[in-house]
């Protein structure tokens, strides 16, 4: 039974459709490649207008996909005080936007966390999903559930949380966009060394102490780094406030290292190719999702390259596709387990290990998680 097929979906994302694709943005592709009609529901503009604004943008890319941009018409700022008012409101509203849409609703797949949109409010034949990657650090997180149906989650310590709700809740790990299965990346170095890191670099959970000291220690390596590092780059979270224009200052000093920017995918999968490690560097003490997963390692996987870390509970025991340092409040091992990766990179990227790497992540492609979904959607449906 195909559950999610030729199906309209709301898909509600806490974070703006724009250049950088995490989890909902990339679920948002797939699920229209495969034949479905999927609105992209960006964050209310938090602005106090009191204009009703509901702007549905076709994706040009993408046939089948929809970016919503709205006006709440009442004040935000009510979620916090008067709560019971708002989601009120919210009844109202979300019967406007979804007479936009013009088409009822068969699935409202929320990946928002802020109890701005509760499942009470939608239409009772639609499947309700709740689908957190971040840490629930709220109570709101935790009542984002009440009404839905099923719960997914990149981690295992994430549906924990959720113990106290009487629905199936499944570990689902992070996928890798087919874009990135098509064509080959280079087995062995050219020249100098080259080190990846993707992510948001205003993210206050970076550790960039370590960061830089990894960098200033390794002057012989180059460094090329894809994400928002400016204000106007920014479209999945992160403040520009001193301490990292500082850091971003002084990032910009190094000579050995690149910022490449926010870039569309066709740009970061070119620059993946050309590197023969990857370095991911969190303070799992502040990092949202705590250390557990990032959507980043199955697209750094898919190149066979060794990836140098903190620690992942995700990967504890899979040495074979990441090499992470084993303490949980700590990164104080991190540049030395990076020196003696790449003393050893010859052996860290040997055929056998790439394989591996390429493999697990081929197995976890958008479209085969989907259809993992799709079968546990089929039983609740029964």
């Amino acid at each position: 039974m195909l559950v999610l097929n030729n199906k309209t979906i709301l898909l509600i994302s806490p974070n703006n459709w724009g250049t950088m694709h995490i989890s909902k943005h990339h679920y948002a592709i797939e699920l229209a490649r495969l034949g479905n009609t999927v609105f992209f529901l960006n964050p209310p503009n938090q602005e106090i207008t009191f204009k009703k604004k509901i702007d549905i943008i076709p994706i040009k890319e993408h046939p089948n996909l929809y970016c919503i941009n709205h006006d709440l018409p009442f004040p935000y700022h009510l979620k916090f005080r008067f709560t019971r008012i708002f989601h009120f409101l919210m009844g109202f509203y979300i019967k406007s936007l979804q007479k936009k849409i013009g088409k009822p609703l068969d699935i409202v797949w929320s990946f928002d966390l802020n109890y701005i949109y509760p499942f009470s409010l939608f239409p009772k034949k639609a499947i309700k999903i709740l689908h957190p990657v971040d840490e629930p650090g709220s109570p709101a997180a935790l009542k984002s559930a009440i009404g839905a149906d099923i719960i997914f989650s990149v981690t295992r310590e994430i549906l924990e949380k959720y113990q106290q709700f009487s629905v199936p809740k499944i570990f689902i790990n992070h996928g890798l966009s087919n874009f990135f299965l098509s064509g080959k990346f280079e087995n062995k170095t050219n020249g100098q060394i080259r080190v990846g890191f993707s992510g948001n670099l205003i993210r206050h959970d970076l550790d960039r102490s370590t960061f830089l000291q990894i960098i200033s220690e390794n002057p012989s390596v180059l460094f090329e780094c894809w994400g928002s590092y400016k204000p106007n780059e920014l479209n999945i979270g992160g403040h520009h406030d001193q301490s990292a224009k500082e850091f971003i200052a002084e990032l910009s000093k190094l000579p050995n290292v690149i910022l490449h920017g926010a870039v569309p995918p066709s740009e970061l999968k070119k620059g993946y190719a050309r590197m023969d490690a990857f370095l991911i560097c969190y303070d799992v003490e502040r990092d949202v999702s705590k250390g557990t997963n990032y959507h980043k390692v199955i697209e750094f996987l898919c190149t066979g390259k060794v990836i140098v870390s903190n620690n992942i509970t995700t990967y504890q025991q899979r040495p074979d596709l990441v090499q992470m340092v084993p303490e949980r409040n700590t990164n104080a091992s991190l540049p030395g387990l990076f020196r003696n990766v790449l003393s050893s990179l010859e052996a860290y990227n040997a055929e056998t290990l790439r394989e591996k790497r390429i493999l697990f992540s081929h197995e976890n492609t958008y479209e085969a998680q989907i259809k993992r979904i799709d079968k546990y959607l089929a039983e609740i449906k029964k």
